[in-house]
């Protein structure tokens, strides 16, 4: 596993962690390595709520959803992963506790899926330690364990189709030399020579490649439903520190340990959101303070071990698309609606509000230019009223507000109307006549037919539960 964050950034994000809306309007992170998101996440795990599987269920037919069948699921995940509670609360999210019971605000630690966890600070590195309960750990020893063989460094270009049906998939392979453990170079120094075509036959095909990748590889080739691509969900996340008295280092110990879902559920024309922290190591925080010039984004990096970030994961907020450019590279586009705006808006107010409570001397509203608040002097508790009234009056449109992403969802959504659901309710993937296509299936968060407000890990696992005992059964020889 890498031990620095640039070589982390590099190895195991997609897009070398450098991933964005086609205007640069939101930054995103998504995993990309041997045990998906799994292997890079906080491990916050936070089941779907209720009102959102129930509009599942309802709004776009994914039977089970709202009851029994999802809860044992869940259950089995939970399990698997072994989902704890936080044994430890670093500074930073003991901040979100303090806060909210200062508020009267429910908060509450965060429940994870690691063992003998609580100081290393590397999860987003793919845990060096091996702590974490992902899929890396859990399920694809088990496949191995049973047969299957596991192909790393290939980029899968296509899904390939005989008469309708799959057959298989084709990528490219990078060949490394097994003593340097790096590529293999042609005589010219390039990579060229460091490429093999790679085709597997198979007849089931399980796409697992995330929302923003699993439909780029239907629309690499072949008729697709007119749906994959569509219907993107970001769950966009706005940004508010505090400048606290004592040191945070926000880069040690557990990464999320606590959460307030004091405003989980919508109400007064905004979508619910749940307030979390925000780690980081010192290249992602200069990512993510907005720049206002050189000596003040110095001065602010230089008090990052003070820094005491939290961020809002809010439902929905918009919709966008991923489609493939003319030169084969996958675009990214997404905008915000009325809603997402009052989300956003609202959801800062409520972060400055929470660590005020907890007792920051400096707030900042990650915006272009940056929003300021000092608490100190009598006429503090005025000037923050009019500080909130800023805020909920933030501009958001693309570059200004910041806003981050680390949850892509929706481009092939599973439901039961095949006019505008690329795929069925069992997650069979529909072609361009809306039929399903034999043997291809999906299986990750490009399933989930809206935004869900909480990280998706726990959902994206439960879900795909659901979708293996479809892939189980047919994959059966006939009796």
């Amino acid at each position: 596993m890498p031990r620095t964050e640039l070589d982390a950034f590099s190895r195991l994000y997609l897009n070398h962690g450098l991933l964005a809306t086609w205007d640069g309007a939101i930054s995103m992170l998504a995993g990309s390595g041997v045990g998906g998101g799994t292997l890079v996440n906080w491990m916050t795990c936070i089941d779907a709520p209720g009102s959102v599987r129930a509009a599942w269920a309802r709004d776009h037919g994914l039977d089970g959803l709202d009851g029994a069948e999802w809860d044992a699921d869940r259950a089995a995940i939970e399990d698997e992963i072994g989902v704890t509670a936080s044994a430890f609360i670093p500074p930073k999210d003991e901040a979100i506790l303090r806060g909210a019971a200062a508020l009267g605000w429910e908060a509450a630690p965060i429940r994870r899926n690691a063992r003998s966890c609580t100081d290393c600070g590397s999860c987003p590195f793919g845990c060096p330690r091996g702590t974490k309960l992902g899929g890396l750990r859990v399920h694809l020893p088990r496949a191995v364990a049973h047969g299957a063989r596991v192909v790393d460094r290939v980029r899968v270009t296509e899904v390939l189709y005989d008469h309708g049906r799959v057959t298989g998939v084709a990528g490219n392979l990078l060949v490394e030399d097994p003593a340097s453990g790096m590529p293999v170079l042609g005589p010219a120094g390039g990579p060229s020579a460091a490429i093999r075509r790679l085709v597997v036959r198979a007849p089931q095909v399980v796409l697992t490649a995330g929302a923003l990748r699993s439909p780029a590889i239907l629309q690499a080739g072949g008729t697709v439903h007119h749906a994959v691509g569509r219907h993107l969900r970001l769950h966009p996340v706005p940004v508010v520190a505090g400048r606290m008295a004592d040191p945070v280092d926000i880069w040690r110990g557990t990464m999320q340990a606590a959460r307030s879902a004091e405003f989980i559920d919508a109400d007064g024309g905004r979508d619910g959101y749940v307030i979390e922290s925000a780690p980081g190591h010192p290249g992602l925080l200069a990512l993510a303070v907005p720049w206002d010039g050189a000596a003040e984004h110095a001065s602010w990096i230089e008090a990052s071990r003070h820094l005491s970030p939290l961020v809002a994961v809010t439902r929905d907020g918009g919709e966008g698309r991923v489609s493939r450019t003319g030169s084969g590279r996958v675009r990214v586009d997404y905008r915000l609606d009325a809603v997402g705006v009052r989300t956003l808006r609202h959801a800062a107010a409520s972060m400055a509000r929470l660590i005020r409570a907890a007792g920051a001397l400096e707030i900042l509203a990650a915006a272009t230019p940056i929003i300021r608040h000092r608490v100190d002097g009598p006429d503090e508790p005025a000037r923050f009223e009019a500080y909130l009234a800023r805020v909920g009056t933030m501009d958001f449109g693309p570059n200004r507000g910041t806003v981050f992403s680390a949850h892509q969802m929706g481009t092939i959504r599973m439901g039961a109307d095949p006019a505008d659901h690329a795929a069925d309710a069992r997650g069979r993937v529909r072609g361009a006549d809306t039929r399903v296509i034999p043997g291809l299936y999906v299986a990750d968060t490009s399933t989930f037919p809206t935004g869900l407000g909480v990280n998706p890990m726990l959902a994206a696992m439960t879900m795909a539960r659901r979708v293996s005992r479809t892939v189980a059964a047919e994959g059966r020889p006939a009796s």
